[in-house]
C-alpha cells in the first residue's frame, strides 16, 4: 500500500509517517522540508516530497508528479493552520488580520481541494482508494469554540468529504473525516503510551490514540469505511 500524508514534519503528521503501515507498504510524507531522524517504527519505506502548500497551486502539481507513475493508494491530509490568538482567552475575531484568515483559507480549504483535485486521478487507479482528512471538533456544530475561521474551514473539510463520497461513491472511493480534539503533540510517538495519556490530566489525546484509529480504518476491505469519527479527549466537558 501507498499511503502519502501531507503535513508530515512534526506532531501527528510525523506519527503517521512512524507508525503506519507494514513491510512492504510505502509512506510518502509532504512538507515544506524533510525532518532528520524520521524513520517508520513499522518497516515501511519512507519517502518525502518537499512542497509549500503555502502555494496551493504549485504543491499540487509537484504532488502529483511524485506520484502519477507509481500510483497512490491512501491520501491523508493532516495539514491545518489556526489564528495567532487561537484557544486562549485572548481571541477575538475582529482582531485577526486579513492576511491571516486569508492564509488559513488558503491552507484548510483551497490547497486539499487542488491537491486532491490532481491526486483523484491516480488514487481512482487503486484498488481501495482512501482519503482521510483531519478535521477538528471546532468543526461539529455546537462545538463550543468562537475561533471563526478555523471553524469554518473545518466545517468545510466535513463539506468536502460528503461531496467526495457522493460524487465518487460508485469508483469505489472511501472518505473519512476525523474530528479530533485537542491533542498532545508533545509526547511522540516513541513515548510510551501510558506516559502520553498522563500529560493534559485527561484533557489532551496521545497521538499513539489517533494512529491506531488510522490503522484500523485503513485495515478495512474494499466493501466499507469509516465516514467520520468523533475522537474527543475523555474529559472533554464539551461532549
Amino acid at each position: 500500500m501507498r499511503t502519502m500524508v501531507v503535513g508530515a514534519s512534526k506532531g501527528l503528521g510525523r506519527a503517521f509517517m512512524e507508525g503506519l503501515g507494514g513491510v512492504g507498504d510505502t509512506l510518502i510524507g509532504v512538507s515544506r522540508s524533510r525532518p532528520t531522524g524520521l524513520v517508520s517504527s513499522t518497516g515501511a519505506e519512507v519517502s518525502w516530497v518537499e512542497a509549500d502548500l503555502g502555494q496551493p497551486a504549485q504543491a499540487a502539481q509537484l504532488i502529483e508528479q511524485a506520484v502519477v507513475q507509481d500510483g497512490l493508494d491512501t491520501l491523508i491530509y493532516n495539514l491545518g493552520i489556526w489564528e495567532d490568538r487561537a484557544f486562549d482567552e485572548a481571541y477575538s475575531f475582529l482582531k485577526d488580520e486579513d492576511t491571516q484568515v486569508q492564509a488559513i483559507v488558503s491552507c484548510n480549504i483551497t490547497a486539499p481541494l487542488l491537491l486532491i483535485k490532481r491526486l483523484l486521478p491516480v488514487l481512482l487507479k487503486s484498488p481501495n482508494p482512501r482519503i482521510i482528512l483531519t478535521g477538528s471538533t471546532s468543526g461539529l456544530p455546537q462545538s463550543g469554540r468562537p475561533e471563526v475561521t478555523f471553524g469554518a474551514s473545518k466545517f468545510a473539510l466535513r463539506g468536502m468529504a460528503d461531496a467526495l463520497r457522493e460524487g465518487y461513491r460508485h469508483q469505489r472511493l472511501g472518505v473519512t473525516c476525523l474530528n479530533l480534539g485537542y491533542l498532545n503533540t508533545e509526547d511522540p510517538l516513541s513515548t510510551s503510551r501510558l506516559e502520553a495519556e498522563q500529560r493534559g490530566d485527561g484533557q489532551l489525546i496521545p497521538v499513539h490514540d489517533v494512529v491506531q484509529v488510522v490503522r484500523m480504518a485503513l485495515s478495512l476491505s474494499s466493501a466499507s469505511f469509516v465516514k467520520e469519527l468523533t475522537l474527543p479527549a475523555l474529559l472533554d466537558e464539551r461532549f
